[in-house]
């Protein structure tokens, strides 16, 4: 196995967990706090998710000997900040992650309900989480509109660096708002020693609360952008790239991660995309067998990350939530407008991936369920009568 390390893999898998982590953390942070997590329950659970992934991240890559990545799922966390609090707040939330992750298990043991998923129209899906992800996307027009001399110079700072190397945009934009939050906003003068105090981890369990409220509005929606957008790509960019590991022993995995991890408040964890192409990537090594050390390197790197989400918590708690929000949008337009793409570009379901898009992107709960599910199946809807039409 240590024949097959190699400096380049190395340098491809900490960049992955560095992306993987400064270009999504605050869509997290932005999401468990919308249901209603404090910031002490936050920073736990990005120590936790962080630790989960970094586990599973190493475990996966030393099984198969493939770079198979690990991320958390960041369009699960841009839903929950459509959904907003639900009632009988945080509690119901983990309750809902835990059944999520149960959904994720059985998916992955039960091959009807993975099949199912993958049936769900494609157009659909993708119309649901640019509803989803839109809210949060306008974050940094209103960051500009609350405080141009604050917001401006995170938003142009990215629009800048995506045209010169785009996945340094994120990273960018966020030092950006550091600096920013450094300079630019009155820090209280104690501000090194709160910081300190606050680097050092803490676990803090939640006890979940059960509801057919939070099953509804909030694990299976999850379940669904998780898979859809996150586990599915995943295998597919494996793939492409010519690796064919088991996709059900790969979801049952994540979904007993993800299970442990709601027990502390964290979103599901799951195959990554968009880091999973890196390490996949000629970049990570010429010789896809030796790939798998770049998905290594990066588990060993969010781990580390984790350690210090404690003290990241702390020093972004100190500026106004909606430079936060900014950062979290600007993270997301390329998922965004990725989705809206894949979403309208087929004219026969265009019609139902627009109903599905402005249903959910409405943000608005009938019966006490979020619009994430009443967008989806109000597509689904608008598509079974067009094709009834058709073949009548």
């Amino acid at each position: 196995m240590l024949k097959d390390f190699s400096v380049q893999a190395m340098v491809m898998g900490l960049l992955a967990a560095f992306v993987g982590f400064v270009s999504s953390f605050a869509v997290i942070m932005q999401g468990l706090t919308a249901m209603g997590a404090g910031p002490d329950q936050v920073a736990s659970a990005l120590l936790v998710l962080s630790v989960l992934m970094g586990v599973l991240g190493i475990l996966l890559p030393l099984w198969y000997r493939m770079p198979i990545s690990i991320a958390w799922s960041t369009p699960g966390a841009a839903l929950l900040t459509g959904v907003g609090l639900i009632e009988g707040g945080f509690p119901v939330a983990v309750g809902a992650f835990i059944l999520c992750a149960g959904l994720i298990v059985i998916s992955g043991l039960f091959s009807p309900l993975g099949r199912a998923i993958r049936l769900i129209p494609a157009p659909l899906a993708n119309a649901m989480l640019a509803g989803i992800l839109v809210n949060l996307c306008l974050a940094p027009v209103k960051a500009v509109a609350f405080n141009p001399s604050l917001g401006l110079p995170i938003v142009a700072t990215w629009m800048l660096v995506v045209i010169w190397k785009r996945l340094w945009a994120v990273p960018a934009a966020l030092l950006a708002f550091a600096l920013v939050l450094v300079f630019g906003v009155e820090l209280p003068d104690d501000v090194l020693s709160q910081l300190g105090q606050s680097i050092h981890p803490q676990l803090l369990l939640v006890a979940p609360v059960f509801t057919l409220h939070g099953f509804i509005s909030v694990a299976v929606p999850l379940f669904i952008v998780t898979m859809a957008s996150q586990n599915i790509p995943g295998i597919a960019i494996l793939k492409v790239n010519g690796y064919e590991p088991a996709p059900n022993s790969l979801f049952v995995a994540s979904g007993l991660f993800s299970g442990l991890g709601a027990a502390f408040g964290a979103v599901p964890v799951n195959l990554a995309a968009i880091t999973a192409a890196m390490c996949a990537s000629e970049e990570a090594h010429p010789d896809p067998a030796r790939r798998y050390w770049s998905a290594i390197v990066a588990g060993i790197g969010y781990i580390l990350l984790g350690l210090l989400a404690s003290g990241i918590i702390a020093f972004v708690a100190l500026s106004p939530p909606i430079l936060l929000q900014a950062v979290a949008g600007l993270a997301l337009v390329g998922a965004f407008s990725g989705a809206a793409q894949a979403a309208f570009r087929d004219a026969e379901s265009r019609e139902a991936a627009a109903i599905t898009f402005l249903v959910t992107a409405s943000g608005t709960a009938f019966a006490g369920v979020s619009g994430a599910f009443w967008g989806l199946l109000a597509g689904a809807v608008m598509l079974g009568l067009k094709r009834v039409a058709e073949k009548g």
